[in-house]
């Protein structure tokens, strides 16, 4: 499937924006760029195009709906809200989000002039996109920790299981003891347990705010730090694909799809596609043919080989197995704890899936290997041990921390048949 063109709107300045490309595990492939939207519109071209827009002007809630979908779900919505709300709901745009276990639906409301008038900001610059999100629904929510993302003036707070909200970073202590009074909220009449706080940062703004963190770190069980070489936008994009996301682009601002009416105009090109499709499938069926005859004369020269290699053993029956069998002994990896050279292999082959991801040492003993890896963020770190895990290898992060711009772990490796650590 096409990768994202992920576009976060300045917020503060018509027509300028930052953006980026990351495929659908929220891998950049493109790194962050700033200037007009109309420099990001030939990239749009080959790309889904996803708006990030400013949280402060969507609310992000939730409401007791039945059980209904599409559009009867979305009429529902605003009647559903409207003593909440102070604008009238004509005036107003209501998105819904997947049901959770707990009944209520998430929902997200803007401004039907607010949403038009980003609309119009993307059509000038020649730019359609197929969602549209307010940042903090991307922001992931971590089971027993405050996930925090710190982002100059303002800072995005999310418990897991609640909606996330956005308030001032300054005075920290402020948006903390906000955060303290929704929990409590939660829980009237008892004292919420402390949380840990996961914080994501940019470099820059973490080193102008560190010493206020610090202060109120008595607040929390622990504070993790992740610092964002990219910026925040780098981090939304990997929840892309999360069901906590709504989409703002429903109901009658919903992507509109081509007819297939006017197929007529197409019939040439689908001819051509037809005879192409023909001829490709006549040239891979020479080539397999090809390829046959090759392996015949190889399987032949395996033969000869045998005989020449293996006196004692006269029989060519599975030639090709046997000179395997010999050639595992003998390298060493026919034990139950597998071998440095199919570790090495292994290795390679995560670390091709996660290209950003740097190997500083690694040892290797009984089947176990131990590596030092840098990567750009603990969720590359991640993808890496994830990778080891769908080659059939056994793989664990052991520690992870933040150095400068980078992130540094170590992962220990075992393959199948693998014993205990070494």
């Amino acid at each position: 499937m096409a990768d994202w063109l992920l576009i976060r709107l300045s917020g503060t300045s018509t027509g300028e924006a930052t953006w980026l490309a990351c495929n659908d595990a929220g891998q950049i492939v493109l790194p962050p760029q700033r200037g007009m939207l109309d420099q990001a519109s030939p990239l749009a071209a080959a790309r889904r195009v996803a708006l990030l827009v400013p949280s402060d002007q969507v609310l992000l809630t939730d409401a007791q709906l039945p059980a209904k979908s599409g559009a009867k779900l979305l009429q529902m919505v605003p009647y559903a809200l409207e003593e909440q709300l102070a604008e009238d709901i004509d005036d107003l745009h209501f998105a819904v989000g997947a049901r959770p276990d707990s009944g209520r639906t998430p929902v997200a409301v803007v401004a039907r002039a607010t949403l038009a008038a980003w609309l119009s900001e993307l059509q000038s610059a020649g730019i359609t996109p197929n969602a549209m999100y307010a940042e903090a629904s991307l922001v992931p929510s971590t089971p027993g920790q405050v996930t925090a993302v710190l982002d100059g003036p303002n800072i995005t707070l999310r418990l897991a299981g609640a909606a996330p909200v956005v308030v001032p970073s300054e005075p920290l202590e402020a948006a903390f003891e906000f955060l303290d009074s929704q929990r409590t909220d939660t829980l009237p009449g008892l004292e919420p347990p402390p949380l840990g706080l996961l914080l994501y940062a940019a470099s820059d703004d973490w080193q102008a705010r560190q010493t206020e963190f610090e202060t109120n770190s008595a607040r929390f069980t622990n504070i993790k730090v992740q610092l964002l070489p990219n910026g925040p936008a780098a981090l939304l994009a990997q929840q892309l694909g999360s069901a906590d996301a709504i989409n703002l682009l429903q109901g009658s601002y919903a992507p509109q799809h081509e007819s297939s009416a006017d197929w007529r105009a197409w019939r040439w090109a689908a001819l051509l596609a037809g005879i192409l499709f023909v001829v490709h499938v006549g040239a891979r069926s020479y080539e397999l043919l090809r390829l046959k005859k090759a392996e015949t004369a190889l399987d032949q020269s395996l033969a000869d080989a045998v005989r020449l290699a293996m006196p004692d053993d006269p029989s060519l029956r599975n030639a090709r197995q046997r000179v395997e069998q010999r050639l595992l002994a003998v390298r060493g990896s026919g034990g139950a704890a597998g071998s440095m050279l199919g570790a090495l292999g292994a290795l390679a082959n995560a670390q091709g899936s996660v290209p950003a991801a740097s190997v500083k040492g690694f040892t290797f003993r009984d089947g176990t290997m131990e590596l030092r890896i840098t990567a750009p963020d603990a969720a590359s770190l991640d993808a890496v041990a994830q990778q080891f895990n769908a080659n059939g290898w056994r793989a664990q992060l052991l520690s992870g921390n933040a150095a400068g711009a980078a992130y540094q772990g170590r992962i220990q490796v075992k393959s199948p048949g693998a014993g205990g650590a070494s």
